[in-house]
C-alpha cells in the first residue's frame, strides 16, 4: 500500500502546478489519494496528465482559484509574493509549504536516494528510476523531466525506495535526509543565490550532512568541485561512508572504458575487483559517468551490481537530454536542455563524436539574465564546437531584465572564438533560417532550458517541405 498522505497535504493547492518539480509532487499526492488542485500560466500536456489523475488545474492565476478548504498552498522559489493566490492564502490563513518541504514529507519512511549536482541530476535520477523499476522494485520517484518510456516525471510506487532529484539552486535540497546521496559535480551557477564557490561548497556540505547515520555519499572522483567537496566533508564528517566513482585510478567504482556506439555508449567499470559492462542509451562521457553514479548508488542501497548494471541498459532516455525529435530531408533534429557552459560543451562534444563527420548546427537560447551576465563568454566559447549556430534572445524565466545583458554577450564571445554565429530575435523565423542552413546529413541541435524545445517539430516540418 502507498504511504499515507501527510495531514497537511490532504487538500493541497499548487501555484505553478505545471512546473517540472511541482507537477511531480502533485502527481504523487494525487496517486496517494489527496484532493489536489492548482494553477499554471498556460495549458500543457502536464496539466492534462494531472487532470487524468483527478487533480483540478486552473489556467491563469486568480484569488478565486484557491478553495476555501485548501489544507495548504505549495509554492516554489519562483512564485512571487504578489501572486493573487498567495495573497489570498494569507487572507485565509492557509499554511504555505515550500516545494522542498512537500517532497521531503513524501520521502518519510522510505529508503531514499537524493541526486544532487550542478549538472546531470535529471538523467541520473531517471536512470535509477528506470533500472529499479526494471528489477521489479517498484520505486517512487520525482524527477525534473519526463522519462521517455513511462512519459512522466513522477510516480508513487509500491516499493520501499524513493528516488528524488535534489535541487541546489535555492538550497532546497537541505530539507532531505537521504540514505544515499549522490553529488555528480559542484560548479558555480544560480548566480542570484550563490556569490562564490565557497557558498556552493557550504551548501553542498549542509546537504551531505543530512545523510542519515550509516548512509552513503556517492561522489565523482574526476570533477574538480566534487573532489574538493569530498576533501571537505571527509574532514567534517569522518564517520560518513564515501564511495567515489569515475575514471580516476583511485576511484572506488572505476570507469575502465567508455566506447561510443553512435547515439549510445558501452561502459565498462571495475567494481570490487570485477569488470561489469553495460549500455547507456545516450552518447557522451558525461552521460556514461551519470550511469556509473546510478550504479554506485544502487549498490550502496544493497542492490546486486550485476543486476543493476544490466537494468541500467533498459533506460531509454529522458525528454530534452539529447532527445532525438525526428528526421526530415536527411537532417536529424535533437533537443538538449544544456544551458550552462559545462553542459553545453559536454553535449556538443558528445554530438560531435556521434556525428561521424556530419555538420553540427545549433539553435541556442540563453536562459536567465544573471547566468548570461556571469557566463556569457563561456557560452559563446562552447558554441565554437558547432559548425554554425543561431542564438536567440535570452529566456527570462523568473528574472527581470538586467540593463546591458543581452545575447550579444554570447555572440561576441563566439565570434572571438572563431565560431560562425548569427542572432535571430524572432523565434518564429528559426525554422526558415535553419532550413536555409541545413543540408542532408546534418545534425540540428536545439539547446537551452527555455521554450527553444518547441522549435524542434517546427524545424522538422519546414525541412519536410
Amino acid at each position: 500500500m502507498a504511504p499515507a498522505v501527510p495531514s497537511a497535504m490532504e487538500r493541497p493547492h499548487f501555484i505553478g502546478i505545471g512546473g517540472a518539480g511541482m507537477s511531480g509532487i502533485a502527481k504523487i499526492l494525487a496517486q496517494r489519494g489527496a484532493k489536489v488542485a492548482g494553477s499554471d500560466a498556460k495549458e500543457s500536456a502536464t496539466a492534462e496528465s494531472l487532470r487524468a489523475l483527478g487533480a483540478t488545474v486552473h489556467i491563469g492565476h486568480a484569488a478565486a482559484h484557491l478553495a476555501d478548504d485548501a489544507s495548504c498552498v505549495v509554492v516554489s522559489s519562483a512564485i512571487r509574493a504578489d501572486n493573487p493566490e498567495l495573497v489570498r492564502a494569507a487572507e485565509l490563513s492557509v499554511p504555505v509549504v515550500h516545494r522542498s518541504d512537500a517532497l521531503a514529507s513524501l520521502m518519510t519512511g522510505l529508503r531514499s536516494i537524493a541526486v544532487a549536482g550542478t549538472h546531470g541530476k535529471t538523467t541520473t535520477t531517471s536512470m535509477l528510476a528506470v533500472a529499479l523499476t526494471h528489477l521489479g522494485l517498484d520505486p517512487s520517484y520525482a524527477i525534473g523531466g519526463d522519462l521517455e518510456g513511462p512519459g512522466t516525471n513522477a510516480r508513487q510506487g509500491e516499493g520501499d525506495i524513493f528516488v528524488a532529484e535534489a535541487d541546489e539552486s535555492d538550497r532546497s535540497f537541505h530539507k532531505y535526509d537521504p540514505d544515499v546521496a549522490i553529488v555528480l559535480n559542484a560548479e558555480l551557477d544560480h548566480h542570484a543565490n550563490y556569490a562564490s564557490m565557497d557558498e556552493i561548497f557550504a551548501s553542498f556540505e549542509t546537504f551531505v550532512g543530512k545523510i542519515v547515520p550509516g548512509g552513503t555519499l556517492v561522489v565523482c572522483a574526476d570533477q574538480q568541485g566534487a573532489v574538493e567537496l569530498t576533501r571537505r566533508v571527509r574532514g567534517l564528517l569522518p564517520s560518513l561512508r564515501v564511495v567515489t566513482y569515475g575514471e580516476h585510478e583511485d576511484a572506488d567504482v572505476r570507469v575502465h572504458k567508455i566506447t561510443p556506439r553512435g547515439l549510445t555508449s558501452e561502459v565498462t567499470v571495475l567494481l570490487d575487483g570485477r569488470f561489469l559492462t553495460f549500455t547507456v542509451s545516450v552518447p557522451g562521457r558525461h552521460y556514461a559517468l551519470n550511469a556509473v553514479a546510478a550504479l554506485a548508488a544502487g549498490v550502496a542501497l544493497g542492490i546486486p551490481a550485476h543486476n543493476l548494471a544490466s537494468a541500467i541498459g533498459s533506460y531509454t532516455g529522458v525528454k530534452r537530454r539529447l532527445q532525438l525529435k525526428g528526421e526530415a530531408a536527411g537532417v536529424q533534429v535533437i533537443d538538449s536542455y544544456a544551458h550552462h557552459p559545462t553542459e553545453m560543451t559536454a553535449d556538443l562534444e558528445a554530438m560531435r563524436s556521434a556525428a561521424d563527420g556530419s555538420r553540427l548546427l545549433v539553435v541556442f537560447q540563453p536562459h536567465l539574465f544573471s547566468r548570461t551576465q556571469e557566463l556569457g563568454k563561456e557560452m559563446g566559447q562552447a558554441l565554437a564546437l558547432a559548425d554554425e549556430s543561431v542564438v536567440l534572445d535570452i529566456y527570462p524565466a523568473r528574472e527581470d531584465p538586467i540593463p546591458g545583458v543581452t545575447s550579444e554577450l554570447i555572440i561576441d564571445a563566439a565570434n572571438a572564438a572563431g565560431a560562425r554565429v548569427r542572432a535571430v530575435h524572432d523565434k518564429e523565423t528559426v525554422p526558415e533560417v535553419v532550413a536555409g542552413m541545413a543540408k542532408p546529413g546534418d545534425l540540428v541541435l536545439t539547446m537551452g532550458a527555455g521554450d527553444v524545445t518547441d522549435l524542434g517539430p517546427a524545424v522538422l516540418a519546414r525541412l519536410a517541405q
